[in-house]
């Protein structure tokens, strides 16, 4: 899983869009942030919730406001709502 997570965080870091992360773990999920700059909120948070595994999937990408980007129970398809390039949205 962390293996997933890094390669997404190498890719980012390599393109200049991310330069920290922190890893958190409770009891009940663990949780992997994003950021720009340190003193920032993250970015996004990668989190793991086995108590939602049968029910919507154990994983899910959160934006800073707590909206959830994406959520299932295959990491890498989660982790592909990272991977989307900005488009033109036409008026």
């Amino acid at each position: 899983e962390l293996t997933a997570i890094l390669a997404v965080y190498g890719r980012k870091v390599a393109c200049g869009e991310w330069r920290d992360y922190a890893i958190d773990l409770g009891r009940d999920k663990a949780v992997f942030s994003v950021f720009r700059r340190t003193s920032e909120v993250p970015l996004f948070r990668i989190e793991k919730s086995p108590k939602l595994a049968r029910k919507q999937g154990a994983y899910s990408v959160m934006a800073p406001a707590g909206l959830i980007l994406k959520r299932g129970p295959d990491l890498v398809r989660v982790l592909s709502v990272l991977e989307g390039r900005p488009r033109l949205v036409g008026a």
